[in-house]
């Protein structure tokens, strides 16, 4: 069993920038690659970024490259992402997941969720 606990959203302005934390835990979190993945309201939900277990693996979605970042320390059991450059249309609640595969981008291959976190972009 693996435990994702989301933090570090809020209320920005575009053009801001927001640093998010997924904190894993459980005996084998360290051995997933974690992905995040996330949901406007009335939408389905989008992949985002994923990270490989070693972390020397990445991967994005096209409407995030070169604006977020994706990382991990396995020491703190911890994925980041970071968001520069917000848009409003970033605005979606983000959540991250384990992942049997770092190129997997359909929600439905994920094992593990957590339960998000609110970001909201102002124009």
């Amino acid at each position: 069993q693996v435990q994702l606990v989301e933090s570090g959203g809020g209320l920005v302005q575009a053009g801001d920038s927001l640093r998010l934390s997924c904190a894993a835990s459980g005996r084998t979190s360290t051995s997933y690659a974690i992905s995040w993945f996330r949901q406007a309201p009335g939408k389905e939900y989008e992949f985002v970024a994923a990270v490989s277990s070693s972390g020397d693996i990445t991967y994005y979605a096209d409407f995030v490259k070169g604006r977020f970042t994706i990382s991990r320390d396995n020491a703190k059991n911890a994925v980041y992402l970071q968001m520069s450059s917000l848009k409003p249309e970033d605005t979606a609640v983000y959540t991250c997941a384990t992942s049997p595969s770092v190129r997997l981008t359909t929600p439905y291959g994920m094992n593990y969720w957590g339960k998000g976190t609110l970001v909201t972009v102002s124009s």
